[in-house]
């Protein structure tokens, strides 16, 4: 049923530093605290729920949820799951306010954020690259392309991080998932208002967001709205070697960037619901989300030896997105205990980019004008059903079906002096897919101690498409089989300490741009001569297999008086049929030599591992005499082995050795203000993605703080500052190689990005 783990095994080796002798110093005296009785919590009622022990809680409950009005405790519901999951409720989202979504998931344990520091990007758990991690917004796939930081934080009531996938949410989840809940469902009145503006580098970022919860007869309404706009500076020096071994022949370049970027967006979303008397629920979700962004940029190349391929460039850039949502779910209890839920989305994605530039001077082929436009717009539509059912005392029964559907259009030209170089593949692009699964996941409460729930899922998913006019139709089809099992063992009466295991397996399918895409022509070698491999040209594979993993997790959780807790989580995965970038020479229409082309290809299998350390308490809970201070840490350690590449350092693209955050705030007793802070640490790690290639990523510190006046019952302030270390984001890429003559070539390239710290001012009101 689940692929035999490889005959080598590594170990995780663990570097002593300030960040892991904190959070052990910290989890040891929190062990070593007396034991206390937790204290009684309300708990978040889901929707129309089924009649289930708290023993047989599923981690997949990815449901709207009713705010009662009493305190929600996120650790309670951690424990009370069968499977592991982290849950980050609404304090926490606020504590630090942080203006993107992207500042506050770095914080979270295993978490990962690519690039330099306040620049988003998708999130990555276990440090695994871009696809590995499930992004669902309320138990639904985000659309394709759609960056979380394009929704406030305002807008969001809760994050569930599920550490290995389920029958119910899905297995396209081999690092985890992600799954955001909007803010909705309330009882009670709320009509809150906050006005702020950040500050970097001598610009203003303003933005507001407006969230209002009424009732209306039956209905419970609640509506978020917020905007804001961004101006950023995106300066970098790139410095690239390129070095004859056979002649020693050597050419240096240095090109320095000046960009600007601006980016204006708009939230709204919106939850009604309505309770029947007979225990109906039925929940309308419209969300729509607009952005437009603009980019200015100018450059100028310095070189010694050989041919300058131009002095200097000037580039500018426009793009629009608006996403637009309506979902549905109908929830009807059965008179045994049971409930159907069915739910139905339709959304529709636009994306319009522009990107112009013109190179100046030089003597080789990149002199001219590069013109390209392009329009995207995806049509989504998914129907899911699901029957949750007691079949005896210490059973409960969740099963359903799910179909989903997604057609593209695109049209795109890409103009060179003029000229289309690739006159075949400009026009319209077409492409659809069809996924379909089946589920049945049995919760089963063995023993006032032991539950365990085992899942099997089917998932099978058809990519067609036509990439241009008058080309022939490509295809792919895939399905997997699935089983999951997940147990929690709770070593007394009291749950205090418990140990979880899964085993699982999941897969990652190939998404539409690496199995159909239009061919990308490197902007460092356009026209219809030779590049080189390290700016290959870009285009599509349709014969593309999933990535399918194995996986193990166990873990050790003691629950502490409050909310504390510490956690030590161990994990692996075995991958097969791992897809990675390859460059290829291949002879193509839109030059007169062969050409460098990147395609994502299948090379082999991989093996991931890793632990995960996680601690959260109040001191004067463990120590009566200790200030009230809230301490959150967490340290992650990675190690990853591709098979196919040699060593060392033949690790999962983008996977770092570690990653640990370091937190604490602190509410003053006598006067309204509370502080606190957070360091964020990744270290610097080289990765080996061939025999001939290597990528290095220098490390990440990043120093937040924030400070909180209640000035009364209705308003507050809130003062954050975020990359307080302000440290350059380094990367660099050296490829060896042989060039036309056969002489073997080794280039180097680093490039050089400044960060710098911002200032964000808030006021909170209620109205």
């Amino acid at each position: 049923m689940f692929a035999k783990p490889g005959p080598t095994h590594r170990k995780v080796n663990a570097r002593p530093g300030t960040l892991l002798s904190l959070l052990l110093l910290t989890t040891l005296g929190a062990a070593q605290a007396e034991d206390k009785a937790p204290e009684p919590v309300a708990q978040t009622e889901p929707v129309a729920p089924a009649k289930v022990t708290p023993a047989r809680r599923s981690a997949g409950e990815l449901k709207p949820v009713t705010i009662t009005g009493a305190a929600v405790n996120e650790t309670e519901d951690r424990r009370q799951s069968t499977a592991s999951k982290i849950i980050v409720g609404r304090d926490e989202i606020e504590r630090f306010g942080d203006s993107t979504m992207g500042e506050l998931l770095k914080r979270l344990p295993g978490v990962t954020m690519p690039g330099r520091p306040g620049r988003g990007g998708a999130p990555r758990m276990r440090g695994l690259g871009g696809g590995y991690t499930q992004i669902l917004i309320d138990g639904e796939p985000a659309p394709r392309g759609f960056s979380l930081d394009e929704l406030s934080p305002e807008q969001i009531e809760r994050i569930e991080i599920l550490r290995a996938p389920t029958a119910e949410t899905g297995a396209r989840a081999i690092a985890g998932t992600i799954n955001i809940v909007t803010r909705g469902g309330y009882s009670k009145k709320l009509n809150d208002l906050r006005v702020g503006a950040g500050f970097e580098n001598g610009t203003a970022q303003p933005g507001f967001s407006w969230t209002r919860n009424d009732t209306v007869g039956p209905w419970t309404y609640n509506l978020s709205v917020s905007a804001q706009h961004h101006e950023r500076k995106n300066d970098s020096v790139s410095e690239t070697t390129v070095e004859n071994l056979d002649s020693g022949e050597r050419i240096d370049q240095t090109e320095r960037t000046l960009s600007t970027g601006k980016h204006d967006g708009m939230q709204a979303n919106a939850r009604l619901q309505w309770r029947g008397d007979g225990g109906d629920v039925l929940v309308l979700t419209p969300m729509i989300v607009h952005s437009e962004g603009s980019s200015t940029s100018s450059s100028t190349l310095l070189q010694t030896g050989g041919i300058t391929p131009y002095d200097s460039s000037t580039g500018s850039g426009s793009s629009r997105f608006t996403s637009l949502r309506l979902g549905s779910q109908w929830t009807h209890r059965l008179q045994d205990g049971g409930n159907w839920l069915v739910r139905a989305n339709l959304s529709q994605n636009q994306w319009d980019n522009a990107a112009l530039r013109q190179n100046f001077g030089g003597a080789g082929p990149s002199q001219g004008v590069s013109d390209i436009q392009s329009n995207q717009n995806d049509l989504n539509f998914s129907l899911n059903a699901k029957l949750t059912k007691t079949l005896a005392e210490e059973h409960s029964l969740v099963s359903g079906a799910e179909l989903q559907t997604n057609r593209r259009t695109e049209t795109a030209t890409v103009l060179q002096d003029g000229q289309s170089p690739l006159t075949e593949f400009d026009g319209n692009l077409t492409a659809s897919t069809l996924r379909a699964a089946l589920f049945a996941q049995d919760e089963w409460s063995i023993t006032p101690r032991f539950a365990a729930h085992a899942g099997l899922r089917w998932e099978g998913i058809a990519t067609s498409g036509t990439p241009s006019a008058g080309t022939p139709d490509v295809s792919n089809r895939s399905s997997v089989l699935t089983p999951l099992l997940h147990a929690v063992w709770k070593l007394d009466d009291k749950s205090q300490d418990q140990i979880r295991a899964s085993l699982t397996r999941s897969y990652r399918s190939p998404n539409l741009q690496d199995l159909i895409a239009r061919p990308r022509i490197s902007s460092m070698f356009p026209g219809r001569g030779a590049n080189d491999e390290m700016h290959p040209d870009r285009a599509g594979n349709p014969t593309l297999l999933p990535e399918l993993a194995s996986g193990l997790d166990i873990a050790m959780e003691r629950y502490l008086p409050g909310s504390g807790m510490l956690s030590a989580n161990l994990f692996y995965r075995r991958i097969n049929n791992l897809m990675r970038s390859q460059s290829v020479l291949e002879t193509v229409s839109w030059a007169d030599v062969p050409r460098w082309v990147a395609r994502m290809q299948n090379i082999g299998d991989a093996i991931t591992q890793g632990i995960e350390l996680e601690a959260k308490f109040r001191a004067s809970d463990l120590w009566p005499d200790a200030p009230r201070i809230d301490v959150r840490s967490n340290v992650s350690l990675f190690n990853s082995r591709v098979q196919g590449v040699s060593g060392p350092d033949n690790r999962l693209s983008q996977q770092p050795d570690a990653t640990a955050n370091l937190g604490a705030d602190y509410r003053l007793r006598d006067l309204p203000f509370s502080f606190g802070g957070n360091l964020n640490w990744t270290p610097g790690y080289t990765t080996r993605l061939s025999d001939d290639q290597r990528v290095w990523q220098g490390a990440k510190l990043v120093l937040d703080a924030f400070v909180l006046w209640a000035i009364n019952p209705g308003s507050q302030l809130r003062i954050s500052l975020s990359n307080l270390t302000a440290r350059d984001y380094v990367s660099s890429n050296t490829l060896d190689s042989i060039n036309s003559a056969g002489q073997a070539v080794r280039e180097s390239a680093t490039s050089t990005a400044p960060s710098w710290p911002s200032l964000q001012v808030r006021l909170e009101l209620k109205l």
